[in-house]
């Protein structure tokens, strides 16, 4: 098959589409999420630009449903050799607005999936003694708001399964990170919900997408296991 294979596990408009076409300069692309419209029209993108790509539909709380996606991505493209855990279910509400089903489903897309997808790949990383797994964290995850009840202990989970990874996998030569977004990312998401934003406020996904790829190529003897970014008028 010849060229690398990156998955990007939740591609939407914003971040997942900056990333896709960062590693689209290098990598055929496996693209994952449950809007099969949207990921089809960022794979004919790819595709444009010279590169193989595909559109994988998934539900990632479905176990059974992620084993076929990667067995999918590794019969048509090859064994993944960065993997992008991009997902995650934002709930805003405080302790007694939360239901517990929000709770539940906003730790298994964000943590149990991510959980699920590291499962799919580490066997053939650690068999060829190399590979990325990045996770996408968020403010919620080191210091969240009283409004996160379920997002909070969701990214906390899974900044601690990231933690656990790059002890665990790290002298396999498996390279894992955990990317802390520190502010709203430039998407149509946050224009519709913060109209008010100026373009400083906002992270830019395509520089964002720079800092997942410098990640991804690191050079062994100085890997980073946490990174913040943040705008640089955002306080912290």
């Amino acid at each position: 098959m010849g060229e690398p294979v990156c998955a990007i596990v939740g591609v939407g408009p914003g971040l997942g589409l900056a990333l896709a076409r960062r590693f689209a300069e290098r990598y055929a692309l496996a693209l994952i999420a449950r809007n099969q419209q949207f990921l089809a029209s960022v794979a004919t993108q790819v595709a444009g630009a010279g590169r193989r790509a595909i559109a994988v539909e998934a539900d990632l709380t479905d176990a059974g449903q992620i084993e076929r996606a990667f067995s999918r991505i590794r019969a048509e493209l090859g064994a993944p050799e960065v993997t992008i855990y991009n997902a995650a279910a934002r709930s805003f509400g405080r302790l007694m607005e939360t239901k517990p089903s929000t709770f539940e489903t906003t730790w298994r897309v964000t943590a149990f999936g991510a959980f699920l997808c590291s499962q799919q790949v580490v066997p053939d990383m650690t068999k060829a003694g190399r590979g990325s797994i990045l996770v996408t964290g968020a403010t919620a995850g080191i210091k969240p708001f009283a409004t996160s009840a379920a997002f909070g202990p969701a990214k906390f989970a899974m900044r601690g399964l990231a933690q656990v990874m790059a002890r665990d996998l790290g002298p396999a030569g498996i390279h894992v990170a955990y990317i802390n977004i520190d502010g709203p990312i430039d998407n149509p998401r946050t224009r519709e919900r913060v109209p008010q934003a100026n373009d400083e406020d906002l992270l830019k996904p395509a520089a964002i997408a720079d800092v997942y790829w410098h990640l991804a190529h690191q050079e062994r003897s100085a890997w980073t296991q946490e990174l913040d970014v943040r705008p640089y008028r955002e306080k912290f």
